[in-house]
């Protein structure tokens, strides 16, 4: 989806809806302190307003619903929806507003924002890059978006664990967060 000669132009502050079905929200945490669990999201919505001249009018809004977790594993994907991690009873969305969004050069931003979860609100950053905008089959515009970030879960409670025989815990503290999005243009914001 790179900006090319024959690819649209974005000029101005554009709103684009993230496209769920061309989109991902993904995850990755240590497991035994040896090996990875990876993991998704299933359903969200969000919006992206983004100008690339001036990327500091733009914002980022999306919802999560926290229920729709998938690790390709039952059992510990309704653990993982539990009091012992996202408490989807009493918490069911996550939710990321973006505050600011700064140029870093080369399509590449640094986007701050407040992540909500677990009914617990802290700033983080994601590493943003823009990818570029294409037309569709059907005559509309889409753009690409990438962003990553690393959290601490205990920052939002999640802080169940069990200690290892060897030493070192069960969960890995730091969750790595990617964000593959493919948006539709709905209008000029």
């Amino acid at each position: 989806m790179q900006q090319g000669t024959d690819a649209p132009e974005v000029t101005g502050l554009a709103r684009w809806e993230i496209d769920p079905v061309h989109s991902e929200i993904a995850f990755s945490v240590r497991h035994l302190m040896v090996a990875t669990v990876r993991g998704r999201f299933n359903q969200f919505h969000g919006l992206v307003e983004f100008d690339p001249a001036q990327p500091e009018r733009g914002r980022v809004e999306v919802t999560i619903d926290a229920a729709s977790i998938d690790t390709r594993n039952e059992q510990r994907d309704n653990h993982l929806r539990s009091s012992d991690f996202l408490d989807v009873g009493r918490y069911p969305v996550i939710t990321f507003v973006s505050k600011s969004i700064e140029a870093l050069g080369d399509n590449r931003f640094r986007v701050v924002g407040d992540l909500a979860l677990r009914g617990i609100s802290k700033e983080v950053v994601l590493d943003a890059e823009f990818l570029g905008v294409g037309k569709d089959p059907w005559g509309g515009e889409r753009a690409g978006f990438t962003a990553r970030a690393r959290l601490n879960r205990h920052d939002f409670g999640a802080s169940w664990n069990v200690a290892l025989e060897a030493g070192g815990w069960l969960v890995g503290d730091t969750v790595d967060v990617t964000l593959d999005v493919e948006a539709i243009r709905k209008e000029s914001a």
